[in-house]
């Protein structure tokens, strides 16, 4: 693909944007951020705040241990931390340095029982509002359907921003994500010039690494990583499967150490790098072939999850599963044949697996997509396939994707309010 190709720039401004770093389960951190967007707004920390989200916000926000809160859960700590040590400018490391002191004054604000939390009427599928008050004085802010886009802060009334957005009530990607296509971006990944995406695949490759070897060696989450090792063994696909769980165990219970996102996740982003990371350092691939090969499973996963959209009933692992296999696949040698047939299969296997918030049973599933992934690139290289018209499977690799978008947006939407009402009844 050619610099000049008006997809070339639009594949590096989609990689620079989707592979950002977030510290904890990016839903709660990004109430602690449009937490602390509305104190700085207010000016101090409120007297007391109200939190309005959409139900998928509450579904991933309501089991998992929120960073550099001393092990507590759930929206009231990320509204909390935010309010009191976020800082607004880190975005998704809003919460990274919390002091001892602002520790205690987290206890103490969580104790005194003033933040609420409620569904937003008319709420976006993703959409957080902080209404933040103190001394007569009132605070608002707003992110909607992206977890760094702020679309609304006020003071008293008086709007300090008010971006626009689309009317369209699921949540949006932008223009560039509709030139992604698995054929361009097989070109892009085998052409483009690494140093344009260089920075943002190696702090993947390091920021993904660090957690998971955490999640290998210490007491995080139901040690799903640790567990394959021990009962199963070392050989390539374990090990693969291992470190993106043990990344998962890790960052589901609390861990501190930063990741590399992809479409808003960091589960996601660790699902499609680990196991490509382990069979580079086991086939003893260059470097070049390495990024390469994690370029194309970054768009690939993109490509998925632009049609899912950001929040849904569909376990956004199984889409990065299958992009994990298609980065292995390209790893090897595959070509873009290959490729396509990998996905189709891996979709093939696991699309349908509900997701019920984030938590750490996510690891158990992460592992499961990768298992399923690799099936579907160990059938395409021994020449079998599932063929259009079977399931949801159609003809051509693109339009079984846009099946799965489907049935992820539209198809699971009754599924997804029925996961919400029983973990609200558990």
């Amino acid at each position: 693909m050619l610099k000049t190709d008006p997809r070339y720039g639009a594949y590096v401004s989609i990689l620079k944007a989707h592979l950002i770093p977030a510290m904890g389960c990016t839903e709660p951190i990004a109430i602690a951020y449009a937490a602390a967007v509305a104190a700085r707004a207010l000016g101090e920390v409120p007297e007391k705040a109200q939190v309005l989200v959409s139900g998928n916000i509450i579904k991933n926000a309501k089991s998992v241990t929120v960073p550099n809160t001393a092990g507590r859960k759930g929206i009231e700590a990320a509204c909390a931390a935010g309010l009191i040590a976020g800082d607004p400018d880190k975005e998704l490391q809003v919460i990274a340095s919390v002091s001892e002191a602002q520790l205690q004054e987290i206890d103490a604000y969580l104790a005194r029982n003033v933040i609420t939390v409620g569904i937003k009427p008319d709420a976006r599928l993703f959409d957080i509002l902080i209404i933040a008050e103190a001394h007569g004085h009132k605070a608002t802010a707003r992110i909607a359907d992206r977890h760094t886009n702020v679309v609304e802060i006020t003071f008293d009334g008086d709007a300090r921003l008010n971006a626009a957005i689309s009317s369209d009530r699921e949540d949006q990607d932008g223009a560039q994500e509709t030139l992604l296509t698995i054929e361009g971006a097989y070109d892009f990944a085998d052409t483009c010039d690494i140093d344009d995406v260089r920075p943002v695949i190696a702090r993947q490759i390091a920021y993904n690494t660090a957690i998971a070897q955490e999640g290998l060696t210490g007491k995080w989450g139901a040690g799903i990583g640790q567990l394959l090792i021990s009962s199963v063994g070392t050989d390539v696909r374990t090990r693969a499967r291992a470190m993106a769980a043990a990344g998962s165990d890790a960052r589901m219970s609390g861990c501190e150490i930063p990741v590399i996102i992809n479409s808003g996740s960091g589960n996601q982003g660790m699902t499609i790098s680990l196991p490509i990371i382990e069979y580079a350092k086991e086939d003893g691939v260059s470097e070049d072939r390495l990024y390469r090969a994690l370029i194309l499973a970054n768009l690939t996963a993109i490509r998925q999850k632009t049609l899912i959209g950001c929040l849904s009933a569909y376990c956004g692992a199984v889409s990065a599963g299958c992009a994990a296999a298609v980065g292995v696949a390209y790893l090897q040698g595959g070509s873009l044949s290959l490729v396509n047939h990998t996905l189709v299969n891996g979709l093939a296997i696991l699309s349908g697996t509900i997701c019920d918030g984030a938590k750490p049973s996510c690891a158990a599933k992460i592992a499961s997509a990768i298992d399923a992934g690799l099936m579907g690139y160990e059938m395409a290289k021994n020449r079998r396939q599932f063929r259009g018209g079977e399931g949801i499977v159609k003809k051509g690799v693109e339009n079984t994707i846009v099946n799965v978008g489907r049935l992820g947006r539209d198809g699971m939407k009754e599924t997804d309010q029925e996961i919400l009402r029983i973990m609200i009844d558990n």
